[in-house]
């Protein structure tokens, strides 16, 4: 990977890229909210669960997918992935999540200097597969720009678990170091996660995190909350 695809990938991982990020939690407000995560041990747990049954198991494998069809020009199997994805979110926050940072990354990649020589965004069948979730607007500017796959994944499971942690920091509340100490325990981990999500078939693909599911839920009814999800 040179260096240009080497910032740019730095670009999209970023906490400052403007699609919201910072705004979801995923159901780990009405987590904290009831006592299910009280602690850094117990989030954790959260999010090592997490990192393996749907990261690990849906979201990884599917932005694999959507990035080798990018690379072919295959909108049938963008579209197909795109879709699957969106299918997987079981609740309506989880859904709305989904499209709503899909659309702001295609809002962003719009106005990019290079958006007018990427065909996709001009043509309303890749817009549609686009504004399902952020995974595939992720996935076609990786591939524009040269990203190498692997690194892709690795930039998209780092940008997830940080995202994560400082909603944690936030909620819990955790200190700014322990925090920086959840990040430093999982991260030899996370290249494990990138080649088994890189061997799963398709068949294997899915989702089993009830936890999140139910908490997600729940927080749609949430007394007070900070986070859209």
């Amino acid at each position: 990977m040179n260096n240009s695809a080497f910032f740019r990938l730095q670009q999209l991982i970023s906490p400052s890229l403007p699609i919201g990020a910072f705004t979801y939690s995923q159901g780990m407000e009405w987590a904290v909210e009831c006592g299910w995560i009280k602690n850094a041990d117990d989030l954790h747990c959260w999010l090592e669960s997490l990192l393996q049954s749907s990261v690990q198991t849906l979201e990884l494998p599917v932005l694999a997918r959507l990035y080798h069809a990018s690379c072919h020009q295959d909108r049938e199997a963008f579209t197909h992935w795109a879709h699957t994805l969106l299918a997987w979110r079981e609740t309506r926050e989880l859904r709305m999540e989904e499209c709503q940072r899909g659309h702001a990354l295609t809002m962003v990649l719009d106005r990019l200097p290079d958006a007018a020589n990427w065909p996709e965004l001009q043509q309303p069948e890749w817009r549609d597969a686009l504004a399902q979730t952020q995974l595939a607007g992720f996935a076609l500017a990786s591939a524009r720009w040269g990203i190498e796959l692997q690194q892709a994944l690795n930039g998209y499971l780092w940008s997830w678990l940080e995202n994560m942690v400082i909603v944690a920091v936030k909620l819990i509340p955790l200190g700014q170091s322990d925090g920086q100490r959840e990040l430093y325990r999982f991260s030899d981990q996370l290249a494990a996660i990138t080649q088994h999500a890189l061997a799963m078939d398709d068949d294997d693909i899915g989702s089993s995190s009830p936890a999140m599911a139910i908490a997600s839920c729940l927080h749609e009814t949430q007394y007070c909350r900070l986070f859209r999800s």
